[in-house]
């Protein structure tokens, strides 16, 4: 017969954990080799990393995913060599897959597996990577301001300039008439560039519902081929399990069109490629102004192209209004897909080399209440 106090304590012992569930939830990058550094297991960081799935990479030579000088092989052997944990900080890990990246390295030799070793990537620019966020942020609502600046102070001066322009013409010689033609299609010019800008000051709260991401990027691929993309390639790699975004179907056009639009210009002629990549990443969460909440992010959506890069001076300022390196551009348009972005609550950042530049945008997926009945 069990006795009272034993029940007891059967009931409240805890259930046993699932180490796999536990590593899934760390937002840190877990592997495990084995002595030839074939990888044995990652956590659901890792396949983000990687740009993979774990039944893809379990199984495949770590050389095949780094470069065979990366200082991580170098830890691996004096961590086995030693039989003992090895860090090392600000390490660059550059590759195909992974980007440029900079990672704080933690290498644990494994005791029940002789010559297995357990790898831990922290990536040291994620403090970076949240004020690059209010960065964009500020810059929307630098933007939002300045547009509301203009529409009042600006327009109304321009439209009695181009008025008092159309009287002179009235009365002017022919020579002259084309100075008052010239004032005329400037003030015109401005008003379209403040027109544009309007958009920034519109703060009322977007109306969102369940968005399938995959219609928007085929209906965003399908315009972009008929025009100013005919020359692309387009690969897509999409997680067809993807839930739906919780968001406004036709600012996500805008989002997408623009970044295939700039993917495009950025692309050379000749073997131009834009790949679109939807995947599913965990662990991502972002804090509510206001509220003590956190909103989970965990929709990757991300446009790549193989042009020669972004300028490295124009990188820290990329989404403030009026930055661009084409001639004719006006430089608002990422200054608009951070605000949009912004205002769905997710996060957008990039990552550019010579022949692969990646932007990244990550959204909030429809919650049961979200969902539309």
């Amino acid at each position: 017969m069990i006795s009272p106090l034993s029940f007891l304590r059967r009931q409240a012992a805890p259930a046993a954990m699932d180490p796999a569930s536990v590593l899934n939830s760390l937002a840190t990058f877990v592997l495990v080799v084995d002595e030839e550094a074939i990888i044995q297991h990652v956590n659901a960081a890792a396949e983000s990393l990687f740009e993979s799935s774990a039944a893809l990479l379990c199984g495949t030579a770590l050389n095949e995913l780094l470069p065979s000088d990366c200082p991580l092989f170098s830890l691996i052997s004096q961590a086995r060599d030693g039989i003992t944990s090895l860090s090392e900080y600000g390490v660059a890990l550059d590759s195909p897959r992974t980007g440029n990246r900079t990672m704080d390295i933690q290498v644990s030799p494994l005791a029940d597996r002789p010559g297995s070793v357990v790898i831990s990537l922290h990536e040291q620019s994620i403090a970076l990577k949240i004020g690059q966020q209010l960065t964009h942020r500020n810059s929307a609502r630098s933007v939002t301001a300045m547009a509301a600046i203009l529409a009042h102070e600006v327009k109304n001066p321009l439209s009695g300039i181009r008025g008092a322009a159309q009287l002179l013409e009235q009365s002017c010689s022919l020579e002259d008439r084309t100075l008052t033609r010239l004032i005329c299609d400037e003030a015109d010019r401005i008003v379209a560039l403040v027109d544009r800008m309007e958009v920034f000051s519109d703060k009322r709260p977007i109306e969102r519902v369940a968005v399938n991401i995959h219609r928007v990027l085929e209906h965003v691929r399908r315009v972009a081929q008929a025009g100013f993309a005919r020359h692309v390639r387009f690969v897509e790699n999409y997680d067809p399990s993807l839930p739906q975004v919780f968001g406004n179907r036709d600012q996500l056009i805008q989002v997408f069109l623009n970044m295939v639009k700039n993917a495009a210009e950025a692309a050379p002629q000749e073997g131009a490629e834009i790949v679109l990549t939807t995947a599913f990443q965990h662990g991502v969460r972002l804090a509510v102004p206001g509220s003590d909440s956190r909103m989970r992010l965990p929709l990757l959506i991300s446009v790549q192209d193989n042009g020669q890069g972004i300028p490295e001076d124009l990188r820290a300022q990329l989404f403030d209004p009026f930055v661009t390196s084409k001639a004719t551009g006006t430089g608002l348009g990422l200054a608009l897909v951070a605000k949009i972005i912004g205002d769905h609550g997710g996060v957008i950042e990039f990552d550019s080399q010579p022949r692969r530049t990646v932007f990244k945008v990550m959204l909030p997926m429809v919650a049961k209440e979200d969902a539309l009945p």
